[in-house]
């Protein structure tokens, strides 16, 4: 008879080992999609806040040596729009921009054309939060500054309210710069 039990036993014990597997694995498992979960949620609540349309309200620059300045002007123009997958579009005008002597712009001089070169920025794209990281992305498709096609930047920002605050590294202008862009939700 206890011949008969040892294997009983035995199958006993293997089902005991799947059950206790199975329960690990489970429990195991269930905290790490709760945190995919979280992180998903996260990141959309966090697009949700970028989605819409922002008005430029101020862009000023800290120079390398510290002052402070304003590539735009006292009272720049921007519009940024950013719908719901994160495709953006981004323009910003210095305010009193001169205009070409000619009509036709394929005829402006060398001073007519950096003047408008400098005098505006504008990129689009897609962007959204880095939830981990704390900084906002463009991912830049097209640039007025050619040498921002295809590349990804980072921005230090701040998201407060209806206002949107990032600063563009120095690094990324090339000239020790670092420039502030803050935008107010229009929508």
């Amino acid at each position: 008879m206890n011949t008969l039990l040892r294997p009983l036993s035995s199958l006993r014990n293997l089902i005991l080992i799947c059950i206790t597997s199975i329960t690990c694995i489970t429990f195991v498992s269930l905290p790490a999609s709760a945190m995919m979960q979280q992180d998903i949620d996260l990141n959309e609540q966090a697009q949700k806040r970028l989605t819409g349309t922002w008005m430029l309200t101020g862009a000023p620059e800290i120079h390398a040596d510290g002052s402070r300045g304003e590539t735009f002007g006292a009272n720049p123009q921007g519009l940024l729009i950013i719908d719901d997958t994160g495709r953006y579009s981004l323009q910003i005008y210095k305010a009193e921009r001169s205009k070409f002597a000619n009509p036709d712009k394929r005829k402006g001089t060398e001073t007519e054309f950096r003047a408008a070169s400098l005098d505006t920025s504008a990129h689009y794209g897609r962007c959204f939060i880095d939830v981990e990281r704390n900084v906002l992305i463009f991912r830049i498709e097209h640039a007025s500054f050619p040498n921002w096609d295809g590349s990804e930047q980072a921005r230090q920002f701040e998201l407060k309210g209806d206002t949107l605050s990032y600063r563009v590294p120095a690094g990324a202008s090339g000239n020790g710069t670092t420039a502030i862009s803050i935008w107010k939700k229009i929508r």
